[in-house]
């Protein structure tokens, strides 16, 4: 994955509720910060926090991607900025939610075993 990737290969992730593949995109210390506002300290925490929202309230939601920027800070180090429109989120009996914004934004770090995302930050833009 590169920089360049990282919004669709995030979304399609996503999509098909892969926290696996999400997780594989994450240095291990990866801090994340959920939609639903979960933070987690590492890799595997996020995973968890992945899993347990797949089976929640993102069962069956997908990421329309939309615009997004990427910076590059010097030699292997960019910042990827990226919205979405989230469809299929489901409330807790279940019913479908109405689409919303998201936004996120994930630093990128080159590594030995590529390109991986050492901090992702999601937040709802409604």
């Amino acid at each position: 994955m590169t920089p360049e990737d990282f919004p669709k290969t995030f979304a399609a992730a996503f999509a098909a509720q892969d926290s696996a593949a999400l997780v594989g995109m994450l240095t291990t210390d990866a801090q994340v910060v959920t939609l639903t506002g979960a933070v987690a300290e590492d890799a595997a925490q996020a995973g968890k926090v992945f899993r347990q929202e797949f089976a929640g309230i993102f069962a069956a939601a997908k990421l329309v991607t939309g615009r997004n920027r990427l910076r590059v800070l010097g030699p292997g180090l960019a910042v990827v900025h990226q919205l979405y429109v989230v469809i299929g989120a489901r409330d807790e009996a279940g019913r479908t939610l109405p689409r919303f914004g998201a936004a996120t934004t994930a630093v990128l770090l080159a590594t030995a075993k590529g390109w991986l995302v050492v901090s992702l930050t999601l937040s709802s833009l409604t």
